[in-house]
């Protein structure tokens, strides 16, 4: 489930950040071409902020297509220089410490940065900071470079631009019985619009996050068991530290794995119920 990140900001503005490496290019075999694509290049990128880096409403730019072309803006990137102005930013962004991946919740530090529009189709949003932020592994094999749904919706929450990502976005539903759940369910939370709602579902489904969280509440559950099995004989008042569990989960945030988990016992009365005063709690 995502997780809202804050904005990136540096000294310079993305537009400012533009300017910069078009003024770095003037000594180069480049500087003729760079000079000649200066205010596309930076109304591209005015419209990416603009429009919080909807895909629906930024087609690529035609005239990178050829890789030759898009290449000088990847390798901005992939190759920055020692004194360029975008490697310390780009080494900004990767020292960004997260105990989670903002793109599914699951607990981890994220590896790499992530395209949110990618390089190979929109090169000239390579190396700006609002376009970057952290994912795992797993989030960004799943993700690729895939943008548009058939029917040219977009795929993905923006971790900086969705500002709804705040609230939970996902509520879990757990099937009985309860000794040995069957089933768990992972539905957009009530109340959201249905055009978030559908987003949401798709962002899911896209980073196969369903089974992944599935393979999560197995062990999550089991050590639950287990717990309320050592609260009991303590004598301890469960609902308290169930809660408890849930509101240290959201310190982290509200969509982290942990706390949709938590959530999603205490929202069921009949589990509730059970791990208080079912006689046969399984010896796990």
């Amino acid at each position: 489930m995502v997780i809202r990140l804050d904005l990136p900001h540096f000294h310079l503005s993305e537009l400012e950040i533009v300017d910069q490496l078009v003024l770095e290019r003037q000594n180069g075999i480049n500087r003729l071409y760079f000079t000649s694509i200066h205010a596309e290049w930076r109304a591209r990128v005015g419209l990416y902020v603009a429009v919080n880096g909807n895909p629906e409403a930024i087609a690529p730019w035609p005239d990178l297509r050829a890789k030759g072309v898009g290449d000088r803006f990847r390798n901005l990137y992939l190759s920055p220089g020692a004194e360029s102005v975008q490697k310390p930013i780009l080494d900004a962004l990767r020292r960004r410490t997260l105990t989670y991946c903002p793109a599914c919740g699951e607990d981890g530090t994220p590896n790499t940065l992530d395209h949110y529009l990618p390089k190979d189709t929109y090169p000239e949003f390579a190396v700006c900071p609002v376009n970057l932020f952290p994912m795992c592994d797993i989030c960004q094999g799943a993700k690729g470079t895939k943008l548009l749904s058939t029917d040219n919706e977009r795929l993905f929450l923006h971790p900086y631009f969705d500002a709804f990502i705040d609230t939970q976005l996902v509520e879990l539903t757990i099937d009985g019985p309860y000794n040995a759940p069957e089933a768990i369910y992972l539905r957009a939370a009530a109340g959201l619009s249905d055009a978030s709602r559908f987003l949401i579902e798709r962002h899911l489904r896209e980073l196969s996050i369903p089974s992944r969280y599935s393979r999560y509440f197995s062990e999550a559950y089991l050590r639950l068991l287990r717990h309320i099995q050592l609260m009991r004989s303590k004598g301890s008042d469960i609902c308290s530290r169930l809660e408890d569990f849930r509101d240290m989960e959201a310190l982290k945030s509200v969509n982290a794995w942990g706390h949709i988990f938590y959530d999603g016992v205490l929202r069921d009365n009949a589990l509730v119920d059970y791990l208080l005063n079912s006689p046969d709690l399984p010896q796990v």
